[in-house]
């Protein structure tokens, strides 16, 4: 009999194609994984994520081709705290190398062979002088000559193409007023364009599954706080520590997430951005957005955020004293101290089934993703405790609900207290969704 896991895989990465649609995510390529086998499949899945409508901005490095470049010349290349020293005489080799890149980059975002996944879709790739530079300048005594630091984005001039679906390609280069090209970290540029951009999430790909603890094991999520700690107790070193400070800068200067992922890996792209627990190590801000359980002290916000619904009839009315009673039953959305979202989780523990209840997010931000968000969590809560079903009653939001995988049910299917308690004036409609 033949498999239908690719059935089931695409219908659950519908949700999360269709809340990517229309988002920026930036993804930052280094030249190691340019030179890698699996490039070719990570092209496709870029063109893929083009298709579906993802705005995407690539950042990519050059540093093995750079190497490559300067050992045909017989030159030798000088690192200082992890940056390449770009003397004048030398800068012409860097753009030689960069070019080249970019070129071959171009010619393989443009396939249109016949067995190309996406052979006969018309992918437009854009690059131009979008970053400004300035120069590093003399750090400890070393002069880096025309090694550089982003200064500046074009941000009307990416935002302009991306609304003309054209993927931008950024290399590491920046360009000054003076007419002056400087040579620029690749993760220097993905944080920065990430963070101008306000992007919704930046990736970056390295060698490994992500970061990895000290028995090699990989971390699955870090706050930026933790990354930062462990940067600082310098477990990590080189590449793999310049990425995960690229991660942290970009996240505390306003992108949502960024992720950690391997470009070995095949599909690891597609599996972080349409699957439930991603790919590789997500690092996030704490102090800008969390989802975690509820506090005692959050019980004035979740009020405050379901008063209204309550007052519309939609969500059923809970007193101040109830919601202290009940709080550990909550999840809840922060976002700068401020409660957006909240769910709560009913366990019926002899039917291995569970109910999603007062489940609540801030109007500014119900287009942005925090339901799926909170919806994902209750869902790995209630796995956690062995529940194998979550239901839901709801008068208004039957198409949300259906839209991410309940099925339509009917009241004698509620646990038995439930039912007992079911309101029958409400007449809220029952749906399940399957954990299992």
């Amino acid at each position: 009999m033949k498999s239908n896991d690719w059935l089931h895989g695409f219908r659950h990465s519908s949700p999360y194609i269709n809340a990517h649609r229309g988002r920026t995510v930036v993804l930052t390529l280094g030249g190691e994984a340019l030179a890698h086998d699996n490039l070719i499949n990570i092209i496709h899945d870029i063109t893929l994520l083009s298709s579906l409508g993802v705005k995407l901005v690539v950042a990519f490095g050059a540093r093995p081709q750079i190497q490559r470049r300067f050992d045909q010349a017989g030159l030798d290349s000088n690192f200082h705290e992890g940056l390449r020293v770009t003397p004048e005489e030398q800068l012409p080799l860097v753009v030689e190398a960069v070019g080249a890149l970019r070129a071959h980059l171009e010619s393989r975002l443009s396939m249109g062979l016949i067995n190309s996944p996406m052979h006969g879709a018309r992918i437009r790739v854009s690059s131009g002088n979008l970053v400004a530079a300035r120069p590093v300048g003399v750090l400890n005594g070393v002069d880096f000559g025309y090694t550089g630091r982003v200064r500046r984005v074009d941000v009307d001039g990416v935002d302009a193409l991306l609304k003309m679906n054209h993927i931008v390609l950024l290399p590491p280069l920046g360009y000054s007023p003076t007419g002056d090209v400087f040579n620029l970290s690749y993760e220097d540029v993905g944080s920065q364009v990430a963070s101008a951009l306000k992007a919704e999430k930046l990736i970056i790909f390295t060698e490994q599954e992500g970061v990895l603890d000290e028995d090699g094991q990989l971390i699955r999520e870090m706050t930026v706080r933790q990354a930062r700690d462990r940067l600082s107790d310098a477990p990590l070193e080189g590449h793999a520590a310049d990425l995960l400070r690229a991660a942290c800068e970009a996240c505390v200067r306003g992108v949502r997430r960024s992720q950690i992922i391997s470009y070995v890996r095949d599909g690891a792209l597609l599996e972080e951005l349409f699957t439930r627990d991603g790919s590789g190590t997500l690092v996030s801000d704490d102090n800008y957005e969390q989802i975690r359980g509820a506090r005692v002290e959050d019980i004035g916000g979740i009020l405050e955020l379901i008063q209204p619904l309550e007052d519309q009839g939609i969500l059923v009315r809970r007193s101040r004293e109830l919601l202290e009673t009940e709080v550990d039953r909550f999840t809840v959305v922060e976002r700068d101290g401020t409660i957006v979202g909240c769910a709560a989780l009913y366990e019926y523990p002899s039917e291995k089934s569970g109910e999603l209840s007062c489940f609540a997010v801030d109007p500014t931000y119900r287009r942005s993703g925090r339901g799926d968000e909170i919806l994902a969590m209750v869902e790995r809560l209630a796995r956690g405790r062995g529940l194998e079903n979550l239901f839901v009653l709801t008068t208004q939001t039957e198409h949300w609900f259906r839209e991410r995988g309940f099925e339509p049910s009917t009241v004698q299917s509620l646990p038995g207290p439930k039912l007992a308690s079911y309101n029958t004036q409400r007449n809220s409609k029952v749906f399940v969704k399957r954990l299992a």
